[in-house]
């Protein structure tokens, strides 16, 4: 049996089955270090997950090193008179191509997922050293991510060699707009942007900064506080770091898990923010330079008609992820959405009933249905959790003046491909909603001022319906869907909003804010999810009358969220 073309095994050894034991314990080292977060916790997911985060749950992001001529220090690390037994051209490009990977610790050591000279036969335990120490000694040069199922090949007839088949959760999951290598070229360039921000603003100044985001002070503040809380955590790991090398590696995690856009700190609103900060400019002028920048009509929203260049990738883009069908959009019904309330249906009252003579009332329930309390100052945190659950009907006061009423919308194909942020094809979810900047009056929504109209619905923003998600950069609402309310003079746009859109649509939002201030949403008449939208942050003046299953009606001034 030759050996020149085979696994490389000591031939004195070969019958023992050492090889095997070699590759069996690289398999087990590559499974311990790669394991996710969540596979450490017994396999048990945990934690929810951020909508924006690029990187997938319970996955290990793995480096490429600098380390060069591993197959040679291999080879070199056996006697001379067994080099030859060891030459293979499959275990070779296995080494060359997946050798230098390592997965790096909380603390910034490099840590090499192939190698681990401890759990090697004796026989090989000088050559699995001398790569473990080479490729833990070099510097990171890059994120490394693979599709593939199996790296190396772990058989080729009767031979075995250096394979390892990476859990499904490690494995890149490309899109049809961006492959693996342009992924890792992607980080690679944004590792340098990164690192030029970090230098432009110190720690001082971004955490500043995210403590004037936090206050609420400046408008719109929730679509920043992410990446800048997650700039100060950033600040705080590399001065914590040993070294200057595990500082680089605290980098590079964060940009493998950096959400889209974070790490161009300088060129986003963040940016602004900290420039301003930098300059020391009074907080009067950094808030009107802040809030005139995430105004609904300028925040990600292109300034100037698309260039034929954008408008030809965008069309490439849109065939690639086959979503032509899923720019047109709809009005949504109430069977679109997730409420946390509808009114009880008659159904459900006749269940309660008991008896021959339970539709009769009594003195004293004729006397609750007639008892109205005066009114009660109460925040919708706390009117969600006391008042919702036991609400029989529920009215909106409308007052005269103009409110932000809003419509929520759908997609026309419920089947065509996903979108917008928190719609994902395990989990469809194609609703959103607009509203006017300035708000409107009730006459364009189909109300009357200054009446009591009914409640169809309580409902949050779209983005908040999955419990496992959290997409806090759009904010938080809750939605009065009112009865018989239609936005009467709409005629087009508002489908959606480029800042609503997958980062795939990123470089083209020019041409899809162009599409979408020109296309029509669909169903205006059968439209049954509009009505008033209550903003976090912000202070309210909103009145409901509820009245409970036990016939008691009170009037609730909703103030603001909690």
């Amino acid at each position: 049996m030759s050996t020149a073309t085979g696994s490389g095994a000591i031939p004195s050894v070969l019958a023992n089955g050492l090889f095997d034991q070699l590759e069996s314990a690289l398999q087990q080292h590559f499974q311990r270090v790669t394991a996710g977060k969540d596979s450490k916790k017994d396999g048990k997911k945990a934690g929810k997950k951020d909508g924006k985060r690029d990187s997938q749950q319970g996955r290990v992001p793995l480096f490429r090193t600098s380390a060069t001529g591993l197959w040679h220090i291999y080879l070199n690390a056996f006697p001379a008179e067994l080099r030859q037994e060891h030459t293979c051209s499959a275990c070779r490009k296995f080494i060359e191509r997946y050798g230098s990977l390592v997965a790096i610790e909380p603390n910034g050591k490099s840590v090499p997922v192939l190698w681990d000279p401890e759990s090697a036969p004796a026989e090989y335990a000088d050559a699995i050293r001398a790569l473990a120490q080479a490729v833990s000694e070099a510097p990171v040069s890059g994120v490394f991510l693979s599709q593939d199922e199996e790296w190396g090949v772990a058989q080729v007839g009767p031979w075995r060699h250096f394979a390892v088949k990476p859990a499904a959760e490690l494995l890149y999951k490309p899109s049809l707009t961006r492959t693996a290598g342009q992924a890792m070229a992607e980080k690679h360039e944004e590792y340098g942007i990164l690192l030029r921000g970090l230098a432009e603003f110190p720690f001082e100044v971004v955490r500043k900064a995210h403590s004037l985001l936090t206050t609420g002070a400046l408008f719109r503040s929730e679509s920043c506080i992410g990446v800048a809380k997650w700039l100060v955590e950033l600040h705080k790991q590399r001065s914590e770091a040993r070294n200057e090398r595990s500082r680089d590696n605290l980098t590079w995690v964060a940009v493998a898990e950096a959400p889209p856009g974070y790490c161009h700190v300088r060129s986003s609103m963040i940016g602004t923010l900290l420039e301003d900060l930098v300059a020391e400019l009074p907080f009067a002028q950094i808030k009107a330079k802040f809030d005139a920048k995430m105004h609904p009509l300028q925040y990600q929203r292109p300034t100037a008609a698309p260039s034929a260049g954008n408008i030809a990738r965008a069309e490439k883009i849109v065939a690639q992820l086959k979503a032509e069908g899923s720019l047109a959009r709809r009005f949504a019904t109430l069977a679109d959405i997730k409420p946390l309330w509808t009114p009880p249906s008659s159904e459900d009252r006749g269940a309660e009933k008991k008896g021959v003579f339970s539709h009769l009332k009594s003195k004293q329930q004729t006397a609750d249905a007639s008892l109205e309390l005066p009114a009660i100052t109460i925040t919708w945190d706390k009117f969600a959790r006391t008042v919702l659950p036991t609400a029989q009907s529920i009215e909106y006061f409308v007052p005269s003046a103009n409110q932000m009423y809003m419509a929520m919308v759908t997609a026309s194909d419920p089947e065509a491909p996903p979108i917008l942020q928190w719609d994902l094809a395990e989990a469809r979810n194609p609703v959103s909603w607009y509203f006017y900047v300035s708000g409107s009056p009730p006459a364009r929504w189909n109300l009357k001022p200054n009446v009591w109209h009914p409640v169809t619905a309580v409902c949050l923003q779209p983005t908040m319906w999955d419990p496992n998600r959290t997409y806090a950069h759009q904010g938080e609402k809750v939605f009065f869907l009112l009865k018989d309310a239609k936005d009467l003079e709409y005629t087009q746009s508002c489908g959606f909003f480029p800042e609503f859109l997958k980062s795939e649509f990123h470089e083209i939002r020019s041409t899809l804010e162009a599409y979408a201030q020109s296309a029509k949403v669909e169903g205006k008449d059968a439209a049954e999810c509009c009505g008033i939208g209550l903003q976090k942050g912000a202070t309210w003046n909103h009145s409901f009358r509820v009245t409970s299953q036990d016939g008691m009606r009170a009037t609730y001034k909703l103030d603001r969220w909690d």
